[in-house]
């Protein structure tokens, strides 16, 4: 007997712009023109993690960080006329960044996507962008699905290489996968993050919320079972993931065991 429980996730120099009639210039930092550089590590909030440019300053690496820049580069060609909100930017950015971020930790994607390590995008600020900027910073972060985010090592290259790493592996505390807390499996836990689970290629269409929860739980249902050896009970469930992570290019579902500890 298997009891599945189902979660939704929604996750250089100096220029002048000349003045126009009477309106004043536009000075843009010098530092906002220029490519981010990767190993970089900084101090951020939440609240970052919702914003399309960041100018946290660079904090050392041996000290108190929860943010590294992993990947950075010019943006492509077809972007040099596009506006600063363009959904395409993101579109882009999601292939750049997830394919360097799984590299940069040293594993596979199913590993990285299970892990309490997520990344996010930055773009040049507002001002950047209306002066030419075109670059991209992508950065990993830690625990954004817990209570608060995670202090990241000294260098979070390669952090998940090799042998599992509980502190980096991503469990919840809690009575379902959709209610409980996101915790490093280290701490005390009812649910591990085991598998994922594939449901198309970059190409396809959504096939609708109907199709993907069906097949999650499916593929699910029978890959925890494998995980546990085929048990005559069990508990499982599923985090599948909508429309908008769809076309932002996501196309795998996660899959928890119940294994209280």
């Amino acid at each position: 007997m298997c009891r599945a429980v189902l979660a939704l996730v929604g996750v250089v120099a100096a220029l002048a712009l000349a003045a126009c009639g009477s309106s004043p210039a536009i000075t843009v930092d010098p530092a906002a023109m220029t490519l981010p550089v990767v190993g970089v590590c900084h101090s951020i909030d939440r609240g970052a993690l919702e914003a399309k440019s960041n100018d946290a300053p660079a904090v050392a690496c041996t000290e108190p960080h929860d943010d590294e820049t992993f990947a950075s580069g010019q943006l492509p060609g077809q972007f040099s006329d596009a506006s600063y909100t363009d959904p395409a930017l993101d579109v882009w950015a999601y292939g750049a960044c997830h394919d360097a971020f799984a590299s940069y930790l040293g594993t596979d994607d199913s590993t990285a996507m299970r892990s309490m390590l997520t990344w996010v995008w930055f773009r040049p600020s507002q001002e950047a962008w209306s002066a030419g900027a075109r670059w991209y910073r992508c950065d990993i972060v830690g625990g954004v699905q817990s209570e608060s985010l995670l202090d990241l090592p000294s260098s979070a290259k390669g952090l998940l290489h090799g042998a599992s790493k509980d502190q980096w592996l991503a469990c919840g505390r809690g009575g379902s996968v959709t209610t409980s807390i996101k915790v490093p499996c280290t701490s005390k836990h009812d649910w591990r993050a085991v598998t994922t689970i594939k449901l198309g290629e970059p190409g396809d269409d959504y096939p609708g919320d109907a199709e993907v929860q069906s097949k999650t739980q499916s593929y699910c249902s029978d890959s925890v079972d494998a995980w546990f050896g085929y048990p005559a009970d069990f508990d499982y469930g599923y985090t599948w993931f909508d429309e908008a992570q769809w076309n932002a290019g996501n196309r795998r579902s996660i899959c928890w065991a119940g294994t209280p500890k």
